[in-house]
This record gives structure tokens, C-alpha cells and sequence, in this order.
């Protein structure tokens, strides 16, 4: 596997696995939490912001729409690439996130209403390959799609919309290299492509975007 996908390699570092397991990446525990969740439900998540849907490029090189959500169901968006460097940055963000899609599989409310939706900064170096590439890597159990674009252009709207910040600057004076710099964030979205809430690195919690996502759950469901 390439350098470009350094990330595929650290999510299978996280593996302890077994002799034999085709799973690829298990996610490391979430450290412990200082304080406790709200009761799903007892808060709002009122809107912050509406996006539009954009199409870009599959992990299997066919284009398609980057939410493609109905009512009453919800999308997790987060913006990584795979030459990240900052193991607090986008190894962080992928390793919650895989956390997130284990829970979601478990859930029999949630289960088949989340999609996972990760997209590649530097589509120049992360085609559809690397993203398939970082897809097998951490093996998802539920809807969770991975999506690059044929070039910035395509993408710098999709960035804008979302008010996703990216800045490509040179790691050493002189050397040509270039790294993106970026705040990691997840944005939830819901059926009518509202965000609803916005998870900086400090909140990048499973459990936190779970219950979260219960809580919106309860606005599509009937009172007893």
C-alpha cells in the first residue's frame, strides 16, 4: 500500500487481531469520560446550518450523491486524508468513528437509518483506490460510505457548504512537501440535510454521537 495511505495502516494497526480475522481495524477504547451523557431525548438539538446535496466520487469510482437522505434519516460527515500526520487529527476522528459504526450496528432503532460518510481533503493524491483501500482497512458493519473527487475544484464547494476549513501549506521550507491543515470536525446531519450538531476533536466521542443521534430519533417517533 502506498504512503498516500498511511491512514489504512495506522487503522490496521489498531487491530489486535486473532489468527485468521478478515476484519481489518478495531477502533481503540474512547478514554473515560468526566462527566454523564444526558438521558436521549431530555436535550434538543435544535438546527445550525443547511447544506445542499453534492455528487462526488465513490471508493468504487462511480459518481454518486453525498447524502441521499430521507425523512427520519440521518448522515455523519467527517473530512479526513490520508497522508495526516497528526495522530490527534484524522487517525483520531477515523478511529471514533469507527467506534460510532460499530454502536449503530448493534442498535436495532438505529441500525439502517445512520449513514457514515467520509471524504477524502486531497483528492489529487486519494483517488477512489486509496479510499477503498482505507474502507477494506476498517471494515465498516454498517452503511458507511467513502468518497473522494475528481479534483479541488469539484470539492471546494462541498468544503464551503459545510464550513469545513482546509489550508495545504508546506511541511518544511524548501521541500515540496505539502500537508493539509484543518480542524477535525463530524457534522450531523438529518433528513432534510439540516446540521444539527458540529463534534470538534474533543467531542469526538461514539458514545456522545449516539446518543445524539437517539435523541433526533425521537423527533420521527410517535408518543406512547
Amino acid at each position: 500500500m502506498s504512503g498516500r495511505s498511511r491512514l489504512a495502516l495506522l487503522a490496521m494497526a489498531w487491530l489486535a487481531a486473532a489468527p485468521g480475522a478478515s476484519a481489518a481495524a478495531e477502533a481503540p477504547a474512547a478514554p473515560a469520560r468526566l462527566y454523564e451523557l444526558p438521558a436521549a431525548g431530555s436535550y434538543a438539538l435544535p438546527p445550525i446550518d443547511r447544506v445542499s446535496e453534492h455528487v462526488l466520487l465513490g471508493s468504487d469510482g462511480r459518481e454518486a450523491p453525498l447524502l441521499a437522505l430521507g425523512p427520519g434519516r440521518f448522515a455523519i460527515v467527517a473530512f479526513v486524508y490520508l497522508a495526516c500526520h497528526d495522530a490527534a487529527g484524522c487517525p483520531l476522528l477515523l478511529s471514533s468513528l469507527q467506534q460510532t459504526d460499530r454502536r449503530l450496528a448493534a442498535s436495532p432503532e438505529l441500525r439502517g437509518r445512520v449513514r457514515l460518510v467520509t471524504v477524502s481533503f486531497d483528492p489529487a493524491r486519494d483517488g477512489p483506490a486509496e479510499m477503498a483501500n482505507l474502507r477494506r482497512a476498517l471494515a465498516p458493519r454498517g452503511d458507511w460510505r467513502f468518497f473522494t473527487s475528481r479534483d479541488e475544484a469539484v470539492l471546494r464547494p462541498v468544503l464551503e457548504d459545510f464550513g469545513q476549513d482546509a489550508v495545504r501549506a508546506l511541511v518544511r521550507e524548501g521541500s515540496g512537501e505539502s500537508a493539509l491543515r484543518h480542524v477535525a470536525k463530524v457534522f450531523l446531519v438529518d433528513g432534510e440535510r439540516r446540521i444539527r450538531n458540529v463534534y470538534g476533536s474533543g467531542f469526538l466521542d461514539a458514545q456522545i454521537l449516539v446518543r445524539d443521534l437517539e435523541t433526533l430519533l425521537g423527533e420521527h417517533t410517535p408518543a406512547k
